[in-house]
């Protein structure tokens, strides 16, 4: 489904991404593990087209995203749920949700995504006509989530969704990301959190330093001598 080939990106002279190829096949939870500053969250934004690659390719079931502007992308089937969360702290949850669905005109499937939503989070059912930036940190990690999720991806890109949150909270997002694989969408998973991701994924990929330098299994990597030395405390 996506597919990234030999990716370069640069900030000024610094090259922070060096030449990456990865694929994300349909159906799966794929997981980018690596220490802070690795180039993670860069090779996220460049595949939702926040940020231009130096040179390589992005492409979306065979078509290539590379020179297509990031709203241009959430209509092709991509959504991201950002670092941070970056909810609108203004608007109500219900407001948040909707502007989700903001590149769509399919006025009653629509509705059946906000049902859809409320169903996976009932806590936002709860607070639908709350102000997003009244909401605990939990609570905006699955408005972010459900807002992308309005755009009714085919794949969904998630940067580090278990940042901040309490032990017990870290283990529902983590449900509700297998959740949300299981009715269909296909997730690349950025995460620090390299146990739990590792455990809910097919696949899955280090970087250091901007390079990918292991891959394997979820279960081959969680086993891996060098990836519990560097990741898994152990």
């Amino acid at each position: 489904m996506l597919e990234v080939k030999d990716l370069v990106v640069k900030y000024g002279m610094i090259e922070a991404i060096k030449g990456i190829s990865f694929h994300v096949n349909e159906g799966e939870i794929v997981t980018l593990i690596g220490a802070n500053g690795a180039g993670k969250t860069t090779t996220l934004q460049t595949i939702s087209g926040l940020l231009k690659p130096a040179s390589g390719e992005v492409l979306l079931e065979g078509k290539s995203l590379t020179k297509i502007n990031a709203n241009k992308i959430v209509s092709l089937g991509l959504a991201q749920v950002p670092e941070g969360r970056r909810v609108f702290a203004q608007q109500t949850v219900l407001e948040n949700l909707k502007l989700g669905a903001y590149s769509r005109n399919d006025k009653e499937e629509i509705e059946k995504d906000l049902e859809n939503v409320f169903e996976l989070f009932p806590r936002l059912k709860e607070r639908e006509s709350q102000l997003a930036g009244t909401l605990s940190g939990g609570e905006q990690q699955m408005l972010a989530m459900g807002r992308a999720l309005m755009a009714r991806p085919k794949i969904m890109l998630m940067d580090e969704p278990s940042m901040g949150l309490s032990p017990l909270l870290v283990k529902e997002i983590f449900r509700i990301i297998e959740n949300i694989n299981k009715q269909g969408t296909t997730v690349l998973l950025v995460e620090q959190n390299a146990k739990m991701a590792l455990s809910i994924a097919n696949r899955a990929y280090v970087i250091e330093t901007g390079k990918i330098t292991l891959e394997g299994t979820g279960a081959e990597l969680a086993a891996s001598e060098e990836v519990r030395k560097a990741y898994l405390g152990g």
